[in-house]
């Protein structure tokens, strides 16, 4: 038994983790739901709240076990319906994909358990849409296909749309609309990019791209550039690099608490998206402008984010220029061009992403202390629990802005360190460290009105003020806080096990540069050696079907090798065909031999009754 669930994890690994949420989703969309106003009292709601957590967290369990199973270099590959690549759309397992599913999970998991305190009942369906945004994250981590990147982006796209006008108001829908406006007009770019790659190349898998694009004519590999710079283009919006970034601080500042911290890790699915699809596709000198391009966009977004920080009138609008300005920072990495800058730059995605979440939760527990003012940076009356609040701002402080001994500090030293050599290290290097200084400086001035000039609170019971102020909540609403020391101890952590993370990430890095081992993983060869792949469109080729006719194939002798041996075995493939393959695979075994397709024997498919 034991062995049955081994071999069946093992076959379908990659796919599982789609899965999960996938199915979560769907039986939540048919648990259905009520108004709003009815979700408080709603029976069927603590179904809705532990179907959702058991997915989770069988998902963070898989999430783990594919980084164990990743950490040996193992590259793990799932063929849809058993049709091999590039005819048949392909899930790939690596390092990078297994680390930044850990991190989507360990994200999700303490976020759907503090939004299950009273979020959750402010709209809904909001337990099937967090599924689904998580199936679009897993499967745009895993795909190994262009196209099917571009579906997982859609499917999580249509989620966020949704959770970011969750909980209502004017502010979120009228932001909300220039969110998907912009996210539109991305998917748009994405198709024509998708279709100029297609058109010149004819394959969109990856492995499969990467391998024919130097073996194009000038004008078809110019055709293919334009795509891969379209792509890149469409990336940019999706993580929101400068100047394709000014929503990102508006838009998740109207965001509700939980879904602003969650969204923390959507423009990292862009960043992830620049580094696999240029990384696996396009490393040559003739797409170096894009890396040029990439560092000097960095570079502007990490010096504007955070003097969009020190300008900033709200705590939440703060919050997301210093996300910007990480952003910005993650990109100068990518940028260098190097697997070292590679590694350094996932290394800091992670600390920004948990870092970015833990900072929106301070941010509404702070607008629960403070009334009235809510999160405006200004002088307003002490908080009940400023000790508190303070301590963890400066941590958050400590963090952000890159001082030691924090996981931040540490990843612009990695980033520092992968510059050794590169032309334009002393202008990255004065960067990186300028802009922590302003970082400091913006947290300084943000902490400075909001605790330090605070005033006493009003002492006249008679007054409004006093009683207003006495309304105030005491304590942390219901699990801000320890939703948010559980973030700070894994930056803690994080710190701590440095090594072994740096580790784990230059494998994946290595594993990047070197597009053979990627291809060889995907692509299959025939019994000759040579890659079987797509081939230019020809007329002649009549496309045949079970039960409409056979015609000669040449090419038969391929099907044994992009196909499974039951396929192979079953129905599906008639005897006509069978004739084919054994015959071709007997004129290969004779050298020197040109394959002949076999002449008709008059073995025919039977019309099958109706």
């Amino acid at each position: 038994m034991m062995n049955t669930l081994l071999n069946f994890w093992h076959t379908n690994t990659p796919i599982i983790s789609i899965l999960i949420p996938a199915f979560a989703g769907f039986f939540l969309l048919l648990l259905g739901n009520p108004s709003a106003n009815d979700l408080p009292n709603e029976k069927r709601h603590k179904f809705r709240r532990l179907i959702s957590f058991i997915a989770t967290i069988a998902g963070f369990l898989t999430a783990v076990s594919y980084v164990v199973q990743a950490s040996h270099g193992q590259i793990t590959v799932y063929e849809l319906s058993e049709w091999s690549a590039p005819f048949g759309i392909v899930l790939v397992l690596d390092r990078l994909s297994a680390f930044m599913l850990l991190l989507t999970y360990l994200l999700a998991l303490p976020i759907l358990w503090f939004a299950s305190s009273d979020w959750d009942l402010r709209g809904r369906y909001f337990h099937a849409l967090l599924q689904f945004l998580l199936m679009g994250l897993c499967g745009a981590f895993l795909t190994g296909d262009l196209f099917n990147l571009f579906v997982f982006f859609e499917v999580l796209l249509m989620s966020s749309y949704v959770l970011l006008v969750y909980g209502q108001g004017k502010a979120r829908f009228q932001l909300a609309i220039h969110y998907v406006v912009i996210n539109l007009f991305a998917s748009a770019i994405f198709l024509i990019s998708l279709g100029l790659i297609y058109a010149s190349v004819g394959s969109l898998n990856m492995a499969d791209v990467a391998r024919l694009i130097p073996t194009l004519h000038a004008d078809q590999r110019q055709l293919a550039t334009a795509g891969a710079y379209l792509l890149f283009t469409v990336f940019a919006i999706k993580a929101a690099v400068l100047p394709l970034g000014f929503w990102l601080p508006k838009t998740y500042a109207v965001a509700s608490t939980p879904v602003a911290a969650l969204f923390t890790l959507m423009t990292k699915v862009g960043i992830y998206a620049i580094l696999r699809v240029n990384s696996v596709l396009f490393i040559d000198e003739q797409y170096t402008p894009l890396f040029n391009l990439l560092l000097v966009l960095g570079l502007i977004g990490s010096v504007y984010g955070v003097i969009g920080a020190i300008g900033a009138i709200r705590l939440r609008r703060f919050a997301g220029f210093m996300i910007l300005s990480s952003l910005g920072t993650i990109c100068i990495a990518l940028g260098i061009d190097r697997p070292t800058s590679w590694t350094a730059s996932i290394y800091y995605l992670f600390h920004s992403t948990i870092v970015g979440a833990a900072f929106y939760l301070l941010c509404g527990w702070i607008t629960a202390q403070r009334g009235e003012f809510k999160d405006h940076l200004r002088i307003a009356p002490r908080m009940k629990q400023d000790k508190l609040l303070s301590a963890c701002f400066f941590l958050i402080a400590l963090m952000m802005s890159g001082l030691p001994p924090f996981s931040g500090f540490l990843g612009k030293v990695l980033i520092l360190q992968s510059t050794a050599g590169y032309p334009f290290q002393l202008g990255i290097i004065i960067t990186i460290l300028v802009v922590s200084l302003l970082s400091i400086l913006a947290f300084v001035k943000a902490g400075f009105v909001i605790f330090w000039r605070s005033t006493d609170p009003e002492q006249d019971p008679i007054k409004e003020d006093y009683r207003a102020y006495q309304a105030l909540p005491t304590r942390a609403p219901k699990r801000y806080d320890i939703t948010l020391y559980f973030f700070l101890l894994l930056l803690i952590l994080y710190a701590v096990f440095t090594q072994p993370i740096h580790n784990y990430l230059s494998g994946a890095t290595a594993d990047l540069s070197q597009q053979q081992i990627y291809q060889d993983a995907i692509l299959k060869k025939d019994p000759r050696g040579n890659v079987i792949s797509v081939e230019p469109f020809d007329p002649k080729n009549i496309p045949e079907t079970k039960y409409a006719g056979e015609n000669l194939d040449p090419n038969a002798y391929l099907i044994p090798s992009i196909i499974s041996e039951k396929t192979l075995q079953g129905d599906h493939i008639s005897l006509y065909k069978k004739e084919q393959i054994e015959k071709q695979h007997q004129q290969m075994a004779q050298p020197k031999t040109e394959i002949t397709p076999v002449q008709d024997s008059g073995a025919k498919l039977q019309q099958m009754e109706p």
